[in-house]
């Protein structure tokens, strides 16, 4: 343990409690950090002020090479290596003097794409959380294991000088590519060592020509493997969760000359009005080793999901083996089937659709969904969101080189790749009405068992889309979004509107060179 006292770069350091079994810090966060246990055994815990990520807080150092690579921009922010430095000495000076919790574990359940990564804190719940959420070695693994990236989780410090750093605001989550760190500052919230390890394997990854997705993924009976890509709120985790399949994850996956891979070991599940009967798997996860994170309990620590009194954004983080039906080795091989889900609220797009490869490049490059923007106060017009490749905020690379991977992979593997709306139908959120999950669970069935291939499609006017005319287990009056609609005037003219956002967001792929000109299999006004 003294070799790895001495590879922190820190002064004086106490006990290092390295990779410490789950029992431990269970106690240790009791003991030390004001942590609950839950009825069902899980620890509950606060992550203070921050119960999402700062996206705005999150830096890059510009320095050669990684600053050719890197997409600058609002997502990217530039820091230079001096303020880095100061930064450092800030985290380092903090995690100094005191005991601390070192987590080495792998990201990426591939051997030929693995990163190894180390996490130091001085929070045992943030080490029981890197656990959860990674793949942590074998005993036999950890006596040579050798981090190839190191974050310092400095939370209970932030950056007093902010200001004449150039910063967003005294909070800070910065990466030195060259250097192999990074670090992070005045905020508790776990979440961003997870995404922060996502954001450097989208860096790694397609330089070695891999791909690295945020999406679901899971695996029939006869091996083969199906990707859900969605923004939150579409139905991502929900869909890929198959009592007929084996989940192989359900965020975040690689796909190298092998095939599909989890980056993680564990899953992090959204829990604001999580209930037995329609989430049970999730549900039932929520036992010892699990982490809620920001719930409201009762004195005998039984949880209210209704109560977001504390944030919406209520979450459990847990290992992967606490869903029975998951895949042990965390793989599957070259996917049959790709799946881009997305929420439409202005009821236009189909239950589902077959997309060309030409098409598949635009609605991946595209990632659209729309959010309901509303209270009951009558904002029923909802809102389109358009996030590259179905998770913009985490891309350090130009959105089209992971678009190009996709469809070099999708030629290579002849994968069939499909929409599917899991919002509204009959009119837009206010009129219409929520697609049922028995048509949409239909939908997908279709497509995994391949009967939607034995359909007669048509066109879809403006979008283009193809929409098979029947499918078994779907009702045959909502195939088409413009026959569910009482008012076809007002579909064809919301319609026209959709499409003119999906125009004008695709525009700024439009001044790269002319590879990334997939306009024509989109929407055409």
């Amino acid at each position: 343990m003294s070799e790895i006292k001495d590879s922190l770069g820190l002064e004086n350091v106490g006990t290092v409690y390295r990779n410490l079994d789950v029992d431990t810090l269970i106690q240790h966060a009791v003991e030390n950090e004001g942590a609950k246990v839950s009825s069902t055994g899980a620890l509950m815990i606060d992550t203070g002020i921050f119960t999402g990520r700062s996206p705005k807080d999150k830096f890059f150092v510009n320095q050669d090479p990684s600053n050719k690579y890197i997409a600058w921009g609002d997502i990217n922010r530039k820091v230079s290596k001096d303020v880095y430095e100061d930064l450092e000495i800030t985290s380092k000076k903090q995690l100094s003097n005191k005991d601390l919790y070192v987590t080495d574990v792998y990201c990426g359940a591939s051997l030929d794409s693995r990163k190894s990564v180390r996490f130091i804190t001085e929070v045992a719940w943030q080490a029981n959380f890197i656990q959860n959420m990674f793949i942590v070695p074998k005993e036999e693994d950890l006596e040579n294991f050798e981090p190839e990236f190191t974050i310092y989780n400095a939370c209970k410090t932030v950056d007093m000088a902010y200001a004449s750093h150039k910063l967003h605001s005294e909070v800070y989550v910065v990466f030195n590519v060259e250097d192999n760190t990074a670090l992070i500052g005045g905020t508790w919230y776990a979440g961003e060592m997870k995404k922060g390890v996502f954001s450097m394997m989208n860096y790694w990854l397609p330089l070695e020509g891999k791909l690295a997705m945020h999406c679901s993924a899971n695996i029939g009976k006869d091996g083969d493997t199906a990707l859900f890509f969605g923004l939150s709120g579409t139905g991502k985790t929900t869909l890929s969760t198959d009592p007929n399949r084996s989940l192989i994850g359900d965020d975040e996956h690689g796909w190298d000359d092998n095939g599909i891979f989890n980056f993680e070991g564990g899953c992090y599940a959204k829990v604001i009005n999580l209930d037995g009967e329609s989430e049970p798997d999730i549900f039932n996860a929520i036992k010892k080793g699990a982490i809620l994170e920001n719930v409201v309990a009762d004195e005998n620590g039984v949880v209210d999901y209704t109560d977001g009194s504390k944030t919406e954004n209520t979450r459990v983080s847990y290992p992967l083996d606490h869903i029975p039906n998951h895949t042990p080795d965390m793989k599957g091989g070259h996917p049959t089937n790709i799946i881009f889900l997305c929420a439409d609220a202005f009821g236009v797009l189909p239950p589902v659709a077959k997309l060309s490869k030409q098409q598949a490049m635009y609605y991946f490059l595209s990632g659209y969904t729309a959010k309901v923007a509303g209270t009951e106060r009558g904002i029923t017009e909802p809102v389109a969101t358009f996030s590259s490749c179905f998770g913009e905020a985490f891309l350090p690379l130009n959105p089209t080189v992971y678009a190009s991977l996709l469809g070099e992979k999708i030629d290579k593997h002849n994968v069939n790749v499909y929409l599917v709306n899991t919002g509204w139908t009959g009119g837009p959120y206010g009129v219409g009405s929520r697609m049922s999950i028995k048509n949409t669970r239909a939908c997908i069935n279709g497509i995994l068992d391949g009967s939607i291939n034995g359909s007669e499609f048509e066109k879809l006017p403006v979008f283009n889309l193809q929409i098979p005319k029947t499918l078994n287990g779907v009702e045959t009056s909502v195939l088409n979004p413009r026959n569910t609609w009482e008012d076809k005037d007002a579909y064809d003219e919301t319609s026209q509107k959709l499409a003119s956002m999906y125009i004008k967001n695709f525009k700024k792929y439009l001044t790269l060179e002319s590879d990334y000109d997939f306009t024509s299999a989109g929407p055409k006004l």
